[in-house]
């Protein structure tokens, strides 16, 4: 910390300033840079990943399929000779007269659809243009559904909703820190500092994009965004609240501000690398998809650490404790939390136990949430135009219309595979694709499938599993839509089964290693496990509450899994570490008092802006990314206000100087507190219960 004099803090506030500049611009030309290509989505060892890359050696990236729809807007609805002509006209001038993408006349009369293809370079555009030339058809309405159009309603989703997701949390953020400072400065310069955190985020992410080191989608900026800023947030509290601790102490603002960062580095630190390296367990997974969030989290939570230990450290040394204005900046340890201290005290094994039975409860709904998966159009919003066309499709024809089965099979199999295809139930047509020429091309035969069901429903992937082990012995391989959504959900499955233990572990070593203790790590991982298996029960019962339906996909739970496991235990990293700072010199009961009455306010505050934070998601146009946020920020609330404020003191409390195996605690305290109010020192009477504790 020797940096830490007012020439180093005037040297990096101006290098800050200069970062900011730069890096200012990057937060909002993410997009730019950002895929929501599917088929990337897919292992390259995946059967319909190779079905595409049979179709496609060179391996571009392949027009998406668009079904346009037309109905008939006359009195009877129902479709003439001329309305047909009319757009089987156009529909040549869009594909250039292939037989194939005619207009099909639905059996009852009232609609007719054509598939032709669309994308991948500025497909709104291209939507556009065939929306415009569709609707010269006369007498009749159009609607765009399948791939295509799905694909063009979620870039325009994620388009037009960063400046909002950014401007709801920064605005949830600023209103808590207000109630939390009552100060005018302070909630100003931790915006600020978050903001700086973000732009740092941005223009790295940037750079690792461009150069083609990392990809990103929507989802992945919509997470990073909510992260950067509940952390930094978090860290700037834990840090400001240290330091009005410190200036109650003799000295001066530059040494209150040097005790503060010595103080805080260590948790800070230790959270920040948690949250970083349980993310980046991903990447031992297969899914593309899911590597890719691994990277981005790391350098995001690598850049809220600097920052807050960096940024803020300055300007609280050049302003000292002017920043909390009209706030006086010195530290007062409300009645409120010694109250709750002293209470868990008296009797902590009823208290945990209590606690555990409340998380016990929430996560008896768990089973509620099911990992089949949502359909794309279900999990876009219900105004979106690829919803309704998608409706307009299916109230006509068969509900796949437009994102077909591939099947390539060998050539000599062609007429068995076309057999059980079609005998095979949800599958409404079948089609032999040849050679120009009329024969097989390359001794591989290619057959489309329509299903009766929406390629992306969960009927359509009962589909594919069906056929796959009905054409097992064939040497037939299936592509298409419904077939890469199979093969991600069961990639993404087996992605849980490695990295869930893989996360428990990292998170284990890194609690072994800064609490120098291994009971205690042990039994902050397995609250963290039940606490989220109650943040996931009580989201399920809100999903089912609110939506008819606690379906989501197995992604949602791998992120929500990684992010519950590492966010919980941060918070207590913050209680716990301080714990053991001051129980080092007054033993367990009072280091417990004091970390609780020391860092209760923060941490609490804290907490309710994380939650806050990822709550934003709910903002976004997206279900999965909505169910994030709400399954996030119920575990972040229950980890900050039942585990760490009752279970995880209650526990040490029970457990005495135990709780620190294999360490040597003190028994006796050896020091009174500096900041406990006269008579508060002596150590509560602790109920039988809590063993060695009562030796203090």
């Amino acid at each position: 910390m020797r940096w830490l004099n007012r020439s180093g803090a005037l040297l990096t506030l101006l290098l800050c300033l200069a970062l900011a500049g730069v890096a200012g611009p990057y937060t909002g030309r993410l997009g730019e840079v950002t895929q929501t290509d599917q088929a990337a989505a897919l292992p390259s060892d995946a059967e319909s990943a190779q079905v595409a890359a049979l179709l496609d050696p060179g391996g571009s990236v392949e027009a998406l399929p668009l079904a346009v729809v037309w109905t008939g807007s006359a009195v009877n609805g129902r479709i003439s000779a001329a309305q047909q002509a009319a757009a089987r006209s156009i529909v040549a001038s869009i594909t250039g007269s292939r037989p194939d993408a005619e207009p099909a006349l639905a059996r009852d009369g009232m609609a007719m659809t054509a598939v032709v293809a669309a994308g991948p370079d500025d497909l709104p555009a291209q939507l556009a243009d065939i929306r415009t030339a569709a609707r010269a058809v006369p007498a009749t309405d159009v609607r765009l559904a399948g791939p295509a159009a799905a694909q063009a309603d979620l870039d325009n989703a994620f388009a037009h909703t960063d400046g909002t997701l950014l401007a709801v949390t920064l605005i949830v953020v600023l209103l808590i820190l207000l109630l939390v400072y009552r100060s005018v400065f302070m909630p100003l310069l931790v915006i600020a500092g978050a903001l700086l955190a973000l732009a740092t985020t941005s223009a790295l992410l940037y750079a690792c994009a461009r150069a083609g080191w990392l990809v990103l989608d929507g989802q992945v900026q919509g997470i990073v965004f909510v992260l950067v800023i509940g952390a930094s947030t978090d860290y700037a509290l834990l840090l400001a609240a240290r330091y009005k601790e410190e200036l109650a102490r003799p000295g001066h603002t530059q040494e209150a501000v040097v005790a503060a960062c010595r103080a805080t580095a260590a948790p800070v630190l230790a959270s920040a690398a948690t949250v970083a390296c349980a993310m980046m367990t991903l990447t031992l997974g297969t899914l593309p998809s899911h590597q890719l969030l691994g990277p981005a989290v790391a350098i995001a939570m690598a850049c809220c650490a600097a920052v807050s230990l960096t940024f803020l450290p300055a300007v609280l040394l050049l302003c000292g404790p002017a920043v909390f204005w009209p706030r006086p900046g010195r530290f007062a340890a409300t009645d409120g939390w010694f109250r709750l201290a002293r209470a868990t005290e008296r009797r902590p094994r009823r208290l945990w136990l209590a606690c555990l039975a409340l998380l016990l409860a929430g996560a008896a709904f768990t089973p509620l949430l099911s990992q089949r998966g949502v359909p794309l159009h279900e999990a876009l919003p219900a105004a979106s135009p690829s919803t309704d066309g998608q409706t307009t499709l299916a109230r006509h024809f068969p509900a796949g219309t437009g994102s077909p089965m591939v099947i390539v099979t060998p050539s000599p199999r062609t007429a068995e595979v076309r057999a059980v295809t079609v005998s095979t139930p949800g599958v409404a047509a079948v089609e032999v694709v040849t050679a120009p020429d009329g024969t097989p091309a390359g001794g591989r035969t290619q057959i489309l499938a329509t299903l009766t069901t929406a390629a992306d429903s969960e009927e359509a992937r009962h589909v594919v599993e069906r056929l796959r082990v009905s054409l097992d012995d064939t040497g037939a391989l299936i592509g298409g839509q419904a077939a890469q959504l199979y093969d991600v959900q069961r990639t993404a499955l087996r992605d849980q089964r490695l990295v869930m233990p893989v996360v428990l572990v990292v998170v284990l070593v890194i609690l072994i290693a800064l609490l120098r203790c291994l009971l205690l790590p042990l039994l902050l991982v397995a609250a963290a496990g039940v606490s989220l298996l109650t943040a996931f029960g009580l989201s399920a019962l809100a999903f089912h509450l609110v939506g008819g339906t606690a379906a989501t996909e197995p992604a949602v739970v791998l992120f929500s899994f990684i992010f519950l496991v590492a966010l919980g235990v941060d918070y207590n990293i913050f209680l716990v570490h301080r714990v053991r700072h001051e129980a080092l010199k007054a033993g367990t009961v009072l280091g417990v008092r004091h970390g609780l009455v020391s860092t209760g306010g923060v941490i609490s505050a804290a907490g309710l802006i994380l939650a806050a934070t990822f709550a934003a998601l709910t903002v976004m146009p997206l279900l999965y990314l909505a169910q994030i946020g709400c399954i996030v920020a119920i575990g972040v609330l229950i980890d900050t206000l039942l585990v760490r404020l009752f279970l995880v003191p209650a526990l040490i409390l029970d457990l005495g100087h135990r709780a620190w195996w294999p360490a040597d605690m003190p028994k006796e305290p050896t020091a009174p507190h500096p900041f406990a109010p006269p008579g508060r020192d002596a150590p509560a009477e602790v109920g039988a219960q809590a063993g060695p504790a009562r030796e203090i």
